[in-house]
């Protein structure tokens, strides 16, 4: 089984330019995501093709380099896969995706490993496992899934396959479709014991929006972030590390009951904690860097 992803902020880099990545690359981003697909314009795709698979080869890589691909059912994708592989990527987003196309991808990427002398298997993957209507009902279903790291969703591709004018509510929260697509993604990675990814906050200027966006998904249980421009990358690696104060406080907690072993519920602050507590406090403190 592939360990799950441990990055709080991934950095999408459009791969039709070289200034774009080199800045992705020179970020404090936990992860770049160089893009060919949303990023790209038809017209450019095989040159930013090109351009990534150089990049890849050649660039300087401070944290991981995965690469976003076009939708398996696109012309684009095989030739993706072909020209990048050879560079070694540490990962590859599966956009538009089923379970049954991130296994097809499994299998292309065992097939392009052992043409070029790779490790088998050391390629994983991160499939974004909301944009179609399709995908939506196989959500539970990503256990086992060979490579699979993360899984992400995606609201804007979401609404068009469901044929949406628009995918916010009059006070800009999501509407009630896209609130559960959330919700079914995040128990999809819970069930399949991969790292669950918030999604993009599309505004990049609007900088305390994405704070209160990326602190309720920490809290609700994401823990990392999709980001669309640098200025976005600071915000969310605070966002998801916990501060002094819960350290301080899932210590105390893990403590007391090391200090009461065999017990299965204890008090601390006039407050009774059981498992979860314990769990989640064990949780937080795995998130420390």
């Amino acid at each position: 089984m592939t360990d799950p992803l441990a990055a709080r902020s991934l950095l999408f880099a459009p791969g039709d330019s070289e200034r774009k990545l080199a800045k992705a690359g020179a970020s404090e981003a936990d992860l770049v995501l160089l893009d060919l697909e949303d990023a790209v314009a038809e017209a450019n795709k095989a040159a930013a093709r090109a351009l990534v698979a150089e990049h890849l080869k050649t660039g300087t890589r401070a944290q991981p380099h995965w690469v976003r691909i076009n939708p398996l059912d696109t012309p684009h994708a095989l030739a993706d896969l072909a020209a990048i592989v050879p560079g070694r990527p540490d990962g590859i987003m599966l956009p538009k995706a089923t379970r049954a196309e991130a296994e097809l991808l499994h299998h292309y990427l065992t097939a392009l490993e052992a043409a070029h002398g790779l490790p088998q298997g050391g390629i994983r993957t991160i499939v974004v496992a909301t944009e179609t209507a399709q995908a939506i009902f196989g959500l539970g279903n990503y256990a086992g899934c060979p490579r699979l790291a993360a899984l992400t969703w995606g609201a804007e591709d979401s609404a068009t396959a469901l044929g949406a004018t628009h995918n916010r509510d009059e006070s800009g929260e999501y509407d009630f479709p896209y609130q559960v697509f959330r919700a079914l993604a995040l128990a999809g990675a819970a069930a399949a014991g991969v790292t669950p990814i918030e999604t993009i906050h599309g505004d990049f200027r609007d900088l305390d929006g994405l704070e209160k966006v990326a602190t309720r998904a920490r809290r609700a249980g994401f823990r990392g972030m999709l980001a669309i421009h640098p200025d976005q990358v600071a915000v969310i690696n605070r966002a998801f590390s916990p501060s002094t104060a819960e350290i301080e406080r899932a210590e105390r907690i893990v403590a007391a009951f090391d200090g009461a072993p065999g017990v299965g519920t204890i008090g601390l602050d006039g407050e009774m904690l059981d498992m979860p507590h314990l769990k989640r406090a064990q949780a937080v403190l795995a998130m420390r860097r």
